[in-house]
């Protein structure tokens, strides 16, 4: 992941001069435009990812009813399944290679943001510094809310009551963490959330069509 790494603290180095040349040198923008390029550059798997995965999603009642009529019957159950993915048009395995390609960028991200050294000022709207934890608390508590809309939006109805307490502790458990962690990450942690929601909502609109 060092690589990784060098690559996001490059970019961010190269997107920092960027804001510098335009007159507002700022590192909280240049995460913010990094950000925004990555998200639009990633659209294509996201929107794979996210289709496959609400596909799967829609058919789990249908999936459940087969696993048990058949679960005695490895073989047709198989079959059945196989079947059902067929008519409904999902491949159950469509979704992982997107997430596959994202992780290793996403971790590279984590890292290279987390361990950035700013060189000069890093201040940024409230915060004196973007390298230590937000003090008044509005990254964090806006890493809850972002991170709670965008599971939201990808719930189905039929969650169950695993996906509902899921739905709960992750946004409190990216909080938490978030009160520890430089401000620079929560605030690649909320823009990324929200071209998220953005992207989500958008092809939500477009189906709807």
């Amino acid at each position: 992941m060092d690589f990784l790494s060098e690559i996001v603290q490059q970019a961010l180095m190269i997107l920092y001069s960027l804001t510098e040349s335009l007159g507002v040198p700022n590192y909280g923008l240049a995460i913010i435009i990094m950000t925004v390029i990555i998200k639009l550059a990633l659209y294509p798997l996201t929107k794979k990812q996210i289709e496959s995965t609400k596909g799967m999603m829609k058919i789990q009642p249908k999936m459940k009813e087969i696993q048990t009529k058949y679960k005695d019957d490895k073989e047709r159950m198989n079959l059945e399944l196989a079947n059902l993915y067929k008519t409904e048009g999902v491949n159950p395995l469509a979704g992982c290679l997107p997430l596959l390609v994202q992780m290793p960028i996403m971790i590279g991200i984590f890292y290279g943001i987390r361990d950035f050294h700013y060189a000069g000022p890093a201040n940024f709207l409230w915060m004196e510094s973007i390298s230590n934890p937000d003090p008044w608390y509005i990254l964090p508590i806006l890493s809850v809310v972002t991170t709670f809309i965008q599971s939201k939006q990808t719930m189905p109805e039929t969650g169950g009551a695993q996906g509902k307490m899921m739905l709960y502790f992750m946004p409190l458990f990216i909080g938490y963490i978030s009160f520890t962690f430089p401000a620079g990450l929560v605030l690649y942690w909320v823009v990324m959330n929200i071209m998220q929601i953005a992207q989500q909502a958008m092809m939500d609109n477009v189906k709807s069509k």
